[in-house]
C-alpha cells in the first residue's frame, strides 16, 4: 500500500471547509475566526500533517534543504564532518541530504544532478578522487548555486573552502619520524591531483629537505581510491618492500590508508613499528585501541563541517550577491603513539 501523506484537501473535505480557508487557517490568517482555526490546527495536529516541501519550496522559491556530497560516509572523518554540517544546518531551519560518490567520478555526477533536481538551496562538497573535469560544477557555480567546498577543494572555482593546514600536517609529521630517528620514510597517499595530495607531500618533501634527507621518489606511491580498494595499498606497500632501499617507516596521508598500511603489514607479518614505523591521517577514535596504538594526524572534522554550513548560509541568506570569498584554514593535532617509537627506545627494549 503507497502511502500518501495528509494534504490541505483532505483536511477540507473531512472538516467541510473550503481548500482556502483551511490554507489560511494553517497560515495563522487574520481573515478566519479563532474558532476555525482551533480546528484547523487541532485535526492537522491529531492527524500528522506536515506542510508539502515541494510546494513550499515552489511558492518562496527556497527548500530549506543542503546537498551534502562526501567520498564515504562510513568514513570517520566524513561522518564528523557531516554532524557538524547538521548540527548547524538544524538549529538554522535546514534539512540535509547527503550523497556519496565512492570516489567515483560518475556518481559524484548523479548526485548533483538529483540534488539540484531537487532544488537545494546550496551544496558543500569535497570531490571525488576520481574527478578532473569541474565543469559542472562551474557551470553551477556562474548560475547562482551556493557552493562551498571542504577538504577536497577545487581551486579554479572561486567560493568558500574550508581545510586543515595540509602542509604543515605533513611536514610535523614527517618531522616527528625524522626526530625519532627514522632516515627512509615512504609516502603512501591518495591521487596525485587532488588538493589535499599536492598539500600533504608538499610538507613531507619539504621536512625530508629541511633535514637533509634526499627524496627517493621510488617511495612515495599513490594509490587512486584513496584506499577504499585495499588491493591498490596492498599493491603499493608491496612496491615498498621490494624497493632497493626498503623505508624503515611510512606516512599515510588519508584515514584510509593509514589503517589500510597498518592491516597490509600485520598480514606480512611486519612488525609495527621495530620493522616500520607509521603515522598517518585518521579521525577513527579506534586507533588508539589497535596494536601498536597509532600515532596520527586528527583533523578537526566536526569543526569543519560547522564552518562550512556557516559559510553556506552566508552565500544563501545573504542579500546579495557574494564577491569576497574565503579559504578558511584549520590546524590539526599530531597525536604520538606506539607506531612510532623513537629507534633508541625500540634499540633499548630488544637488548
Amino acid at each position: 500500500m503507497r502511502f500518501e501523506a495528509l494534504t490541505i484537501k483532505d483536511i477540507a473535505k473531512a472538516l467541510g471547509l473550503s481548500t482556502s480557508t483551511v490554507s489560511r487557517a494553517l497560515r495563522d490568517s487574520y481573515e478566519i475566526s479563532p474558532e476555525t482555526k482551533k480546528l484547523v490546527l487541532e485535526y492537522a495536529e491529531k492527524n500528522n500533517y506536515h506542510p508539502n516541501p515541494i510546494a513550499l519550496s515552489l511558492k518562496e522559491r527556497r527548500s530549506r534543504s543542503i546537498g551534502v556530497i562526501v567520498c564515504e560516509i562510513a568514513n570517520s572523518f566524513f561522518s564528523q564532518t557531516i554532524n557538524g554540517i547538521e548540527s548547524i544546518a538544524y538549529n538554522n531551519g535546514y534539512n540535509v541530504i547527503i550523497s556519496q560518490s565512492r570516489e567515483s567520478f560518475e556518481r559524484e555526477m548523479i548526485n548533483l544532478q538529483y540534488l539540484t533536481s531537487r532544488s537545494i538551496d546550496g551544496l558543500i562538497i569535497s570531490v571525488s578522487t576520481e574527478t578532473k573535469d569541474f565543469s559542472f560544477l562551474k557551470e553551477l557555480h556562474e548560475r547562482g548555486m551556493p557552493i562551498v567546498f571542504f577538504d577536497r577543494i577545487v581551486d579554479e572555482i572561486e567560493t568558500h573552502k574550508v581545510i586543515v593546514d595540509n602542509y604543515k600536517s605533513a611536514y610535523d609529521a614527517t618531522a616527528h619520524l625524522l626526530k625519532n630517528g627514522y632516515q627512509h620514510i615512504a609516502a603512501v597517499s591518495n591521487a596525485a591531483y587532488l588538493s589535499i595530495t599536492k598539500d600533504r607531500l608538499a610538507g613531507y618533501l619539504a621536512a625530508l629537505a629541511d633535514h637533509g634527507i634526499p627524496v627517493n621518489e621510488d617511495i612515495i606511491k599513490y594509490c587512486h581510491h584513496g584506499g577504499m580498494i585495499l588491493v591498490e595499498v596492498e599493491e603499493a606497500v608491496n612496491e615498498l618492500l621490494q624497493a632497493s632501499e626498503k623505508p624503515d617507516a611510512i606516512l599515510a596521508t588519508s584515514d584510509k590508508l593509514t589503517t589500510g598500511c597498518l592491516r597490509i603489514l600485520k598480514s606480512k607479518g611486519i612488525n609495527v613499528p621495530n620493522e616500520m614505523g607509521l603515522v598517518g591521517f585518521s579521525n577513527t577514535d579506534l586507533t588508539e585501541l589497535l596494536d601498536p596504538p597509532l600515532t596520527i594526524i586528527k583533523q578537526p572534522a566536526f569543526e569543519m563541517g560547522e564552518i562550512a554550513m556557516n559559510l553556506l548560509l552566508q552565500l544563501i541568506e545573504s542579500k546579495r550577491p557574494v564577491k569576497e570569498f574565503e579559504t578558511r584554514v584549520l590546524a590539526s593535532e599530531l597525536i604520538t603513539r606506539g607506531s612510532t617509537v623513537a629507534k633508541k627506545a625500540k634499540n633499548k627494549t630488544l637488548a
